[in-house]
């Protein structure tokens, strides 16, 4: 019996694992243009970073981590707190008053997998650090609307909130306890959790029976103060000038608990029931959580599994693996040698190259460079070695031209400046 996968987990073979990192690299080239530089951070960290900075109660920290059996480590279910470990840690608040990061980086949730789901997952993200500027939080939103755009992915829904800060939010946790509380009976039985340990959460909640009660509930919206709204106000004048497209999601909040004031999401119909692609939002206080200075931060987040979903929906063009320049095709030990040099020497010159290593004839060996799609073959034998001359045929048309054997790095330079081998 076949060893299979773990189940939530996926095999990226290489037809798609080449489309991934084209579309990494495309994703890498956007960062730098806005002035992003990447970070990479453990795959595991210490279990209490994520207690403490995305909350006990969340369903990240008591359901889904992949927590290691001493419970001292466990694989990183998410970026931002790594991230602002890092920053803290390493110092960088005295590089710059303003850290300008992002990451493209596996994580790991032990979730029951379902669409758009995995137990082992790719996120791409950012994450800004210094500034409490309205600025930067219309920069964060452009700059993922901006990736959406480079990968012509089309018809998706941004959605902002604002859900204040702690001491905004005690007084709303109040009255919204007292509005659930009396459908209590009637949530959803992870609702009915959260409403003792964090009332706030259920308006995260996709199931239908906790969508219809959240409909009527308090607005947090209406509990903020002057300068809050103001700066929410801002944010929103500066998207509408940048001709950035959003809706007010008053209900809208982040699934873990260091989130402060601007929230967004971007979301597609495209993806069904789970419609997030990008989530993220500010989180002023995580620094101090994890034993730093209070500063203000905003980021986002991407899972590269929808993302890629939607751009194969939109049918955005992948560019084709560049293509094998040469296939020699050889006969006999003596010409496999030289074959082999050949093509180390051609390879050094920046030229893809492919021979044969299952000693089979040389109509098999034809075949497969037609398979590969090779742009020339030459054929290697006794023959080629004694005379120093050899056949370079163009597979696209059969035409053949005859050269000195050691001037095959010359000709594919000339056919290449020429774009014949293409």
């Amino acid at each position: 019996m076949i060893i299979q996968k773990p189940k939530g987990t996926y095999d990226l073979l290489p037809e798609k694992a080449f489309s991934r990192v084209y579309a990494e690299s495309k994703i890498r080239e956007i960062f730098d243009l806005f002035n992003y530089r990447e970070i990479r951070t453990p795959t595991f960290e210490y279990t209490s970073l994520f207690k403490r900075s995305i909350g006990e109660n969340t369903d990240i920290v008591s359901k889904e981590m992949f927590t290691f059996n001493n419970s001292e480590y466990s694989l990183k279910p998410e970026m931002t707190a790594p991230v602002i470990r890092a920053y803290l840690e390493n110092g960088l608040y005295n590089q710059s008053p303003l850290i300008k990061l992002y990451y493209i980086s596996n994580m790991y949730r032990y979730e029951r997998p379902q669409a758009g789901r995995f137990r082992e997952f790719s996120q791409f993200g950012a994450e800004a650090i210094g500034s409490s500027e309205p600025f930067i939080d219309a920069e964060m939103i452009v700059l993922a609307a901006f990736i959406l755009s480079e990968f012509q992915i089309r018809n998706y829904k941004i959605k902002l909130n604002n859900i204040g800060t702690p001491d905004e939010r005690k007084k709303y946790l109040e009255k919204l306890f007292n509005y659930l509380n009396k459908f209590k009976n009637d949530l959803s039985e992870d609702s009915k959790k959260r409403l003792q340990k964090n009332p706030l959460r259920i308006l995260d909640s996709k199931m239908p029976e906790d969508r219809k009660i959240i409909e009527n509930a308090p607005r947090l919206y209406d509990y903020l103060e002057q300068s809050t709204i103001k700066n929410f106000e801002q944010v929103q004048s500066l998207l509408s000038g940048l001709g950035i497209s959003y809706e007010i999601d008053y209900f809208l909040v982040r699934g873990l608990d260091y989130y402060t004031s601007t929230t967004f999401e971007i979301v597609s119909d495209e993806l069904g029931a789970q419609d997030a692609i990008f989530g993220g939002g500010r989180y002023d206080l995580l620094t101090k959580q994890l034993g730093g200075k209070p500063t203000p931060a905003i980021g986002f987040a991407c899972g590269f599994e929808r993302f890629f979903s939607l751009m194969e929906k939109y049918e955005y063009c992948i560019p084709e693996e560049n293509k094998c320049i040469l296939y020699i095709v050889t006969s006999g030990n003596k010409a496999s040698v030289f074959a082999l040099n050949l093509i180390y020497e051609l390879r050094k010159s920046g030229f893809k190259c492919e021979m044969d290593y299952l000693n089979r004839s040389i109509k098999s060996q034809m075949k497969e460079a037609n398979k590969i799609n090779a742009a020339y073959t030459a054929v290697i034998g006794n023959n080629e070695l004694d005379s120093g001359k050899i056949l370079m045929k163009k597979m696209s048309d059969g035409n053949q031209t005859e050269i000195n054997i050691n001037n095959i790095n010359n000709f594919l330079i000339n056919e290449n400046k020429t774009g014949k081998t293409g």
